[in-house]
């Protein structure tokens, strides 16, 4: 077993074994633990989990959309990603235009009720055919407003300004590595409470040393069965395409987690994950042609040699 794949699985089974009940926002409940840090040495391999299935091509296109500053699910839909529908879903089916049949707390419904669930996913097909392809619709219920490419790529400052955080620490890596401040934070008090999902994973630090390129994310929340292992993958990816631009070799991906919790309704699907196998991590593949992290296509990112057990579905908490 790699050292990447059983620092996950460790996580699980701490978690499992030590975590505390609590209720949430989504009205679903977990177990949790407060403060967790697990360290992914990135020259072992490309750190995508093969217990289970990851689909890589979603990793990337949520990343290349973070990096482009969009905020708009549309990108992602053009790439057949229907990570954020949810949360712009909810925008519209909230809305007074939204004549539609009643879809209050439609996650949980369409967990319960079959019937519900054949009459939400109508609707949630209906909404994604018009984001894409009437752009005013796309305009009014497809942003999801101040989420991570607005703070990464936008920040807005008190004086009407806008600061292009990712743009200034890949400056600060180049011309300043030994810097302490190769910082970008997504959580801000003042656009908070305008936010779809305020930013799960809030702030992240880059760190060189030896040549190497090393990167720390502090995430406040962390679903540990379904959004960790993703998360884990993304910012491992956004690490090597910013060694990639610097010149640098990867080093680690250092995850630290606030609270790190498994919902009670994937408790059965994590017990079957820690019971299998698991298999020599992919090699990551990226396009020696493009020099900038800001040039890259979803083409020009490839994994090598992925070996993983089938995916295990999850319901999504809203």
């Amino acid at each position: 077993m790699t050292l990447s794949e059983k620092t996950y699985l460790d996580l699980c089974e701490y978690v499992l074994d030590n975590g505390h009940k609590k209720e949430d926002r989504t009205g679903t409940g977990t177990i949790s633990t407060f403060g967790y840090q697990m360290r992914f040495p990135l020259s072992e391999g490309f750190p995508v989990l093969t217990t289970k299935k990851i689909p890589f091509h979603l990793i990337v296109s949520e990343l290349l959309w973070f990096i482009k500053g969009d905020t708009n699910i549309r990108f992602l839909l053009e790439h057949n990603n229907n990570i954020w529908n949810e949360w712009a879903f909810k925008n519209w089916v909230e809305s007074s235009e939204y004549k539609g049949p009643d879809m209050t707390n439609f996650g949980h419904r369409a967990q319960e009720d079959a019937s519900f669930k054949a009459l939400y996913t109508k609707e949630m097909e209906f909404f994604k055919a018009q984001i894409l392809n009437d752009e005013n619709f796309a305009e009014r219920y497809g942003d999801l407003g101040s989420v991570y490419g607005s703070q990464w790529r936008a920040w807005k400052t008190s004086k009407g300004d806008t600061i292009d955080q990712l743009k200034e620490v890949i400056e600060s890596i180049k011309t300043q590595p030994d810097s302490r401040r190769h910082i970008v934070s997504a959580w801000n008090p003042e656009d908070v409470p305008h936010m779809a999902l305020p930013p799960c994973h809030t702030m992240y630090q880059f760190y060189v040393h030896d040549g190497k390129l090393s990167c720390q994310l502090y995430q406040r929340s962390g679903d540990i069965f379904l959004g960790v292992p993703f998360n884990i993958a993304s910012y491992a990816l956004l690490t090597h395409l910013i060694a990639h631009e610097t010149n640098l070799q990867v080093g680690e991906f250092v995850h630290t987690l606030g609270d790190a919790h498994i919902y009670t309704n994937h408790m059965s699907q994590v017990k079957e994950q820690l019971q299998r196998s698991t298999f020599a991590l992919p090699a990551l593949s990226l396009n020696q042609q493009k020099k900038s992290i800001f040039d890259f296509e979803m083409e020009d990112i490839q994994l090598k040699d992925y070996q993983s057990h089938p995916p295990i579905k999850a319901p999504v908490a809203v």
